[in-house]
């Protein structure tokens, strides 16, 4: 997907994989990593997501990585957050107290920008890929963290067939074709929430299964 189709859908405030509060499943699963005080986390795709916030009150540095400028800036204006910004590479760096988010191209990213980061989270970034991208986005975080690098990624599951993404959906099968010759997968909860996803029904998909994966790099 181009960038462009992101910065209309912020443009247009068509945001509605934005939550607003902070994910449960992040509150429910992350204390299960065991990070040592104060390690930096690498959040790609990461919006104006409140799960920044979250990490930041725990006393972990965060990286946060998004394309749309209007997304960062909302975010810190919103959390009443004065950044100081400079200009890094291709990117423009936010930073705030322990948040910093680099606003720019997730693959232009190099490894020496995350060399201290010893964890990853994704809510939001898989499953807004298409299939290429996915392995692209993939063989990119390969590249850029370190064997010992812990995470949590969070996924959508359901026929792709009764509904076009974004979100994508990302089978089991898939996330261990992508990630299992470098990284430890474990499953540590699944769930069917087409209950309370109403889009989801209104455009007739019949089941909707949300995993949460613990990652550990080999």
């Amino acid at each position: 997907m181009e960038p462009k189709f992101w910065q209309e859908r912020w443009a247009r405030n068509q945001i509605g994989f934005h939550l607003p509060d902070v994910n449960p499943y992040l509150q429910r699963h992350w204390p299960k990593l065991s990070l040592p005080d104060g390690a930096k986390v690498l959040v790609p795709l990461c919006g104006k997501s409140l799960d920044l916030i979250w990490l930041a009150s725990l006393g972990y540095r965060v990286l946060g990585v998004e394309l749309s400028q209007q997304a960062v800036e909302s975010f810190f204006s919103e959390q009443s957050l004065t950044p100081h910004i400079r200009q890094q590479g291709a990117f423009k760096v936010y930073t705030s107290g322990l948040i910093e988010v680099w606003c720019g191209d997730f693959f232009a990213l190099d490894a020496d920008a995350v060399s201290d980061c010893t964890a990853l989270y994704d809510r939001a970034a898989l499953i807004a890929l298409p299939p290429l991208m996915r392995a692209q986005y993939v063989e990119h975080l390969n590249r850029l963290l370190r064997p010992g690098c812990k995470g949590l990624l969070i996924t959508l599951d359901y026929d792709q067939s009764q509904k076009a993404g974004p979100p994508f959906a990302v089978s089991n099968d898939e996330v261990r074709v992508l990630l299992a010759a470098y990284w430890g997968l474990e499953v540590l909860e699944e769930q069917d929430i087409l209950g309370v996803s109403w889009k989801f029904v209104q455009d007739g998909v019949r089941r909707l299964d949300e995993r949460v994966y613990q990652l550990i790099m080999r």
